[in-house]
This record gives C-alpha cells, sequence and structure tokens, in this order.
C-alpha cells in the first residue's frame, strides 16, 4: 500500500538585497521621489533660482506670481524661491556631514566598549553624560562656545547622535555574541577580531542602515530648530529654519511667507520616514 506524502512548502527566504527590495516597495518608492525631489531642488537651486539668496530689491512682502518673484518677496525684497532653494542646500550639506560623523563616531565607541569591560563602563558613562543634557540647553552651550554658525550646528547634531549609534551597535555586537554560529567559529580557532569584523558586525549592520534615515530627520528638525531660535547658521545665509522663522511676524499679513519652508520640511521629514519605515519592515521579516 503506498501513501502519499504532501511536500512541504519550501522555507520563506529573506532577499539577497533586503534595501533594494524595500525601496522597492510602494512606502520606498515614495519616500526615495520626496527626498530626490528636495535633494535634486538643493543640488540645482543656482540654476532654478534666477537671484541670489542675499539679494534685495525694492519689492518687500511681494505675493507669489509677482513677475521674477515665482514664490514671493521677503520683508527686505529677497526672492522667496532663491532663499528657499539655497536653505535646502545648506540644510543637505550640515546633515549629510554631521550625521556620517555621528554615526562613526558612535560606532568606533561601541567598538572600543567591546575590546574591554574598563572600556565599556567609560564609553557608558560618556553616553551618559552627554543624554544628560536636554537639546536646546547642549546646543545652546556649544553656540557659546563656538558662536553661531554651521560649526556649532554640525557640532550638536553629531554629539547628539553618537550616543545613539553607540548603544545600538552594541547592543548588536551583544546579540550576536551569543549566537550558535559565532560559538561554532570560535570553537574552530577563529581570531576574536576575524569573528568581529566577518561575523557579528555584518549581522549587526542592518539596524544602523534604519537608524541612518531616521538620524537624517532629526538632523532636520535640530537645524531647524536651532536656526529658529537664532544660534544656527548667522544670516544673511538662508536655510530652512531661518526662513521660517523670518516669517514668523508676517504670518497675518503675508502667509506665503512661511508656505515654502513648511511644505519641503514637510515633504523631506516624510520622503526619510517612509524610507526608514520601508527599510526596518524589510529587514525585520
Amino acid at each position: 500500500m503506498t501513501t502519499l506524502t504532501k511536500a512541504a512548502p519550501p522555507l520563506a527566504r529573506r532577499p539577497r538585497h533586503p534595501y533594494r527590495a524595500a525601496l522597492a516597495t510602494a512606502r520606498g518608492r515614495t519616500g526615495l521621489v520626496l527626498v530626490g525631489l528636495v535633494v535634486l531642488a538643493g543640488l540645482l537651486a543656482p540654476l532654478l533660482s534666477g537671484h541670489g539668496p542675499t539679494d534685495q530689491s525694492a519689492l518687500t512682502l511681494a505675493g507669489p506670481g509677482t513677475p521674477g518673484h515665482p514664490l514671493g518677496t521677503d520683508d527686505l525684497g529677497r526672492d522667496l524661491l532663491s532663499r528657499l532653494l539655497h536653505g535646502i542646500r545648506a540644510d543637505l550639506g550640515i546633515i549629510a556631514i554631521a550625521v556620517p560623523l555621528g554615526a562613526v563616531l558612535g560606532c568606533l565607541s561601541a567598538l572600543a566598549a567591546a575590546a574591554h569591560p574598563l572600556a565599556d563602563t567609560v564609553v557608558q558613562r560618556a553616553f551618559d553624560l552627554i543624554l544628560a543634557f536636554p537639546g536646546l540647553i547642549l546646543a545652546l552651550a556649544i553656540t557659546a562656545i563656538l558662536g553661531p554658525g554651521r560649526l556649532p550646528v554640525i557640532t550638536v547634531i553629531a554629539l547628539a547622535e553618537i550616543p545613539v549609534f553607540g548603544r545600538l551597535l552594541r547592543t548588536g555586537i551583544l546579540v550576536q555574541r551569543g549566537r550558535e554560529y559565532v560559538t561554532a567559529a570560535r570553537v574552530g580557532g577563529t581570531s576574536g577580531g576575524r569573528i568581529l569584523t566577518r561575523h557579528i558586525l555584518p549581522n549587526a549592520a542592518d539596524p544602523l542602515v534604519v537608524q541612518i534615515t531616521v538620524s537624517l530627520t532629526v538632523a532636520v528638525f535640530i537645524e531647524g530648530a536651532m536656526s529658529f531660535l537664532g544660534v544656527g547658521v548667522r544670516p544673511p545665509e538662508p536655510t530652512l529654519g531661518a526662513v521660517l522663522s523670518q516669517s514668523m511676524p508676517y504670518l497675518a499679513q503675508a502667509p506665503h511667507f512661511a508656505v515654502g519652508p513648511l511644505v519641503t520640511v514637510t515633504a523631506l521629514v516624510l520622503g526619510l520616514s517612509l524610507t526608514a519605515e520601508a527599510l526596518n519592515r524589510e529587514i525585520r521579516r
């Protein structure tokens, strides 16, 4: 008597390229489009704007559609489109330096902590010290030392991200160290350094990729908040936060003044958030 056995369904496999798969989803594509449009506008700022960001004219608070000024002008007669585009360019330059710097320093701190228990204690107390300062107090303290400008903004963002990346990688290393494949590699005579670089770090890196996208979003808010409070980039250089801050006294008289930076920040943050969510969902599969 023959018995028929039903073949077991194949096990679900994670795609070879999870990042590519994540960015191919609806969330990933939408996020990439939004971020890409904002980045492209910033990169092409000199070509898309017919005026310099600090050029003044006699037209003050002109509305959208004014000849030569598609988005109107600000209270000093400066072209809002030009200031918006160059503000995007300035913001992208700041976060493109600050977030990778914070990520690298945080990861190096985590690797140092993984090397020795004493180093781990020192690094964790340093992280606690940074996290003990509220973001606003940290920004004011750094600005008081360095003065307003790009450098204090970059410093504040990088400092805020060091504990985030450091503790995330440290947790990943501790989790991976307890896995069977690490024990097998250690029993097989593989050196500790090789286990760390060839086995542990590649498997602990996925959350860092998601965190970079999240940190870019946080950096946009930090830069905007510092510029809004007047402790960021020096005027008259435009940033999104600075343009938004300058529009506050004129919201009733010229609401168009604030529309450009608000829409841009919303698009950038939404795009980064959708991208981070798509990456996180694919990595956790």
